[in-house]
């Protein structure tokens, strides 16, 4: 059962906090991952754009199951929608929202989607974040919530919030990126022309979507080539080669473009691949070393320490 990824459509929603991460999991499913886009309203008749832009037949929440996995996105909007003419929607939202996280549901709020989670009692506790413009009266309006500036997005108890406009692109990088892998995600944003940001207080970002941050065809052509054979024996030649340029125009380029040599790169992908394989207990060090090209189980202690 694929995975749905649910986009709550409210009345004056941004629209980049909707099209954003809807383009982010639209390409995620044309490289097979098991998605399913999902889009629903609590005012139907009224769901549309800030702008203008209304979307005609979308269904009520209510009949959308959502089960244990699935992702309910709650894009931006303005704010009054909570409050105003709007408000006797509200409780049976809140419920429905409260309902589905009880399910075990992810539930993500872009820019000031996050408002809506707090009305519900579903930030109580918890760290978030918003637009800039708008993080200290979040946090005024709502003193149970540890509202946190400064950063792209936050996670806590499969509760994602991320600020305002693009970086809901980053958010959903981030949820493909848990649920399909590092490679998965970072094919996702090279489709969309988008470098992978992380907030400060994650982890270490991955190597296999660092160095990333450039356009240049020959040179992604050779980084996924690596990551994806990092098992075989690849000369300077044999790269250059897929990257359309004599050896000495490569080396020279790679160093441009990603900021260390080929050489140093090489190294971290297999690093990274050894910790990975290394959390296998079923695999020898001497299969490890076989699967990232290395000859040796000396060479990978070497690699591992350095």
């Amino acid at each position: 059962m694929p995975t749905k990824i649910i986009f709550l459509v409210s009345p004056r929603t941004h629209f980049l906090d909707l099209a954003g991460p809807d383009q982010v999991f639209f390409e995620a499913i044309f490289y097979k991952a098991p998605f399913e886009l999902v889009y629903c309203s609590f005012a139907p008749d009224e769901a549309g754009t800030a702008s203008g832009l209304r979307f005609a037949s979308l269904p009520h929440y209510a009949g959308i199951e959502v089960n244990k996995g699935d992702y309910i996105f709650i894009p931006g909007m303005d704010t009054e929608v909570i409050t105003g003419s709007h408000s006797g929607a509200m409780k049976g939202l809140f419920a429905w929202l409260t309902a589905a996280y009880e399910r075990q549901a992810h539930l993500c709020s872009v820019c000031t989607g996050a408002f809506l989670l707090a009305a519900a009692g579903l930030l109580n506790g918890k760290t978030c974040t918003t637009h800039w413009k708008y993080t200290q009266k979040l946090q005024q309006q709502y003193p149970r919530l540890k509202v946190l500036e400064n950063v792209l997005f936050t996670e806590r108890d499969s509760v994602f919030t991320s600020a305002g406009i693009a970086s809901g692109v980053d958010m959903a990088l981030h949820i493909v990126e848990k649920e399909m892998g590092a490679y998965f995600a970072n094919k996702v944003a090279r489709e969309i022309v988008v470098y992978i940001r992380r907030e400060g207080n994650q982890a270490q970002q991955s190597v296999f979507l660092s160095y990333r941050n450039h356009i240049h065809a020959g040179i992604h052509a050779v980084q996924d080539w690596l990551v994806e054979h990092l098992d075989q024996k690849n000369s300077l030649v044999q790269l250059a080669d897929r990257a359309h340029m004599s050896s000495r125009n490569f080396t020279r380029i790679f160093k441009k473009e990603t900021g260390i040599t080929i050489g140093d790169y090489i190294a971290l992908l297999r690093r990274e691949k050894i910790r990975e394989l290394l959390k296998k207990p079923d695999l020898s060090r001497a299969q490890v070393a076989r699967q990232v090209g290395l000859g040796s189980e000396r060479q990978v202690n070497r690699l591992i320490k350095s």
